[in-house]
């Protein structure tokens, strides 16, 4: 699984425990989330996402 970082504010996102209060499901793929979710911690889109080795 992966983990990928907002570049605007730090927010993590790892694959592995999803974001279960916005419908993200443990084990959702990055490339699965929907395109138009933005990071809750600042409201940039996927676009503003790098993955990170961690």
């Amino acid at each position: 699984m992966k983990t990928w970082m907002c570049l605007v504010c730090g927010f993590m996102y790892e694959e592995e425990v999803g974001i279960p209060n916005e419908g993200i499901a443990p084990g959702t793929a990055w490339e699965d989330v929907p395109n138009d979710w933005l990071c809750p911690e600042c409201g940039v889109g996927k676009a503003d996402f790098d993955m990170i080795e961690i």
